[in-house]
Protein backbone atom coordinates (compact mmCIF):
# COMPACT_ATOMS: atom_id res chain seq x y z
CA UNK A 1 0.00 0.00 0.00
CA UNK A 2 1.35 3.44 -1.07
CA UNK A 3 2.54 5.17 2.33
CA UNK A 4 1.90 2.11 4.65
CA UNK A 5 4.46 -0.77 5.17
CA UNK A 6 1.59 -3.44 4.97
CA UNK A 7 1.66 -4.99 1.78
CA UNK A 8 -1.73 -5.31 -0.25
CA UNK A 9 -2.16 -8.83 0.06
CA UNK A 10 -1.97 -8.70 3.68
CA UNK A 11 -4.53 -6.19 4.23
CA UNK A 12 -6.81 -8.16 1.33
CA UNK A 13 -6.51 -11.36 3.87
CA UNK A 14 -7.46 -9.44 7.03
CA UNK A 15 -10.26 -7.69 5.35
CA UNK A 16 -11.95 -11.38 4.05
CA UNK A 17 -10.99 -12.90 7.63
CA UNK A 18 -13.07 -9.55 9.02
CA UNK A 19 -15.83 -10.28 6.34
CA UNK A 20 -15.93 -14.14 8.08
CA UNK A 21 -16.71 -12.81 11.11
CA UNK A 22 -13.53 -12.63 13.09
CA UNK A 23 -12.48 -10.12 15.25
CA UNK A 24 -9.57 -7.60 14.59
CA UNK A 25 -7.59 -8.81 17.27
CA UNK A 26 -8.28 -12.59 15.95
CA UNK A 27 -7.92 -11.72 12.02
CA UNK A 28 -4.72 -10.05 13.07
CA UNK A 29 -3.41 -13.02 14.83
CA UNK A 30 -4.14 -15.26 12.08
CA UNK A 31 -2.76 -13.52 9.77
CA UNK A 32 0.77 -14.35 11.31
CA UNK A 33 2.26 -11.05 10.24
CA UNK A 34 5.52 -9.80 11.47
CA UNK A 35 3.33 -6.05 12.63
CA UNK A 36 1.79 -5.35 15.92
CA UNK A 37 -2.07 -5.72 16.35
CA UNK A 38 -1.92 -1.92 16.74
CA UNK A 39 -1.11 -1.98 13.28
CA UNK A 40 -4.44 -3.16 12.20
CA UNK A 41 -6.52 -1.11 14.38
CA UNK A 42 -4.73 2.09 13.05
CA UNK A 43 -5.06 0.60 9.73
CA UNK A 44 -9.10 0.08 9.95
CA UNK A 45 -9.46 3.35 11.55
CA UNK A 46 -7.98 4.68 8.81
CA UNK A 47 -10.14 2.97 6.56
CA UNK A 48 -13.51 3.60 8.52
CA UNK A 49 -12.17 7.71 8.02
CA UNK A 50 -12.39 7.33 4.26
CA UNK A 51 -15.55 4.97 3.35
CA UNK A 52 -17.04 7.89 1.89
CA UNK A 53 -13.98 8.28 -0.53
CA UNK A 54 -13.93 4.30 -1.50
CA UNK A 55 -17.83 3.88 -1.41
CA UNK A 56 -18.18 6.82 -3.89
CA UNK A 57 -15.54 5.45 -6.19
CA UNK A 58 -16.93 1.95 -5.89
CA UNK A 59 -20.93 3.18 -6.54
CA UNK A 60 -19.88 4.99 -9.63
CA UNK A 61 -18.36 1.32 -10.72
CA UNK A 62 -21.58 -0.66 -9.87
CA UNK A 63 -24.12 -0.54 -7.44
CA UNK A 64 -23.87 -1.56 -4.08
CA UNK A 65 -24.92 -5.48 -3.05
CA UNK A 66 -28.11 -5.67 -0.58
CA UNK A 67 -26.10 -6.63 2.76
CA UNK A 68 -27.81 -7.77 5.63
CA UNK A 69 -24.37 -6.32 7.63
CA UNK A 70 -25.45 -3.43 9.85
CA UNK A 71 -21.90 -2.24 9.57
CA UNK A 72 -20.63 0.27 7.17
CA UNK A 73 -17.38 -1.19 6.94
CA UNK A 74 -18.43 -4.53 6.08
CA UNK A 75 -20.96 -3.08 3.85
CA UNK A 76 -17.98 -1.78 1.74
CA UNK A 77 -15.57 -4.61 1.93
CA UNK A 78 -18.61 -7.10 0.47
CA UNK A 79 -19.06 -3.98 -2.12
CA UNK A 80 -15.19 -4.24 -2.82
CA UNK A 81 -15.23 -8.11 -3.38
CA UNK A 82 -18.44 -7.83 -5.70
CA UNK A 83 -16.31 -5.48 -7.88
CA UNK A 84 -12.85 -7.43 -7.68
CA UNK A 85 -13.87 -10.78 -7.23
CA UNK A 86 -10.43 -11.78 -6.46
CA UNK A 87 -10.09 -10.85 -3.22
CA UNK A 88 -6.52 -11.18 -2.52
CA UNK A 89 -6.30 -8.76 -4.87
CA UNK A 90 -9.34 -5.94 -4.09
CA UNK A 91 -6.93 -3.27 -2.59
CA UNK A 92 -4.56 -3.36 -5.63
CA UNK A 93 -7.51 -3.89 -7.68
CA UNK A 94 -9.28 -0.81 -6.15
CA UNK A 95 -6.20 1.16 -6.66
CA UNK A 96 -5.42 0.62 -10.26
CA UNK A 97 -8.78 0.93 -11.73
CA UNK A 98 -9.37 4.22 -9.91
CA UNK A 99 -6.06 5.33 -9.56
CA UNK A 100 -6.08 6.55 -5.70
CA UNK A 101 -4.39 4.91 -2.93
CA UNK A 102 -6.95 2.75 -1.13
CA UNK A 103 -6.10 4.03 2.43
CA UNK A 104 -5.42 7.54 1.32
Amino acid sequence: MPRHSVPCGLLARLLAALLAGASLKAAAEALGSPFAPETFYRLRGKLRRRLDAVRACLCRERAAPASRRPDPLDQTIEHLHAIFPAAAAAPAGFQLRFGRAFLG
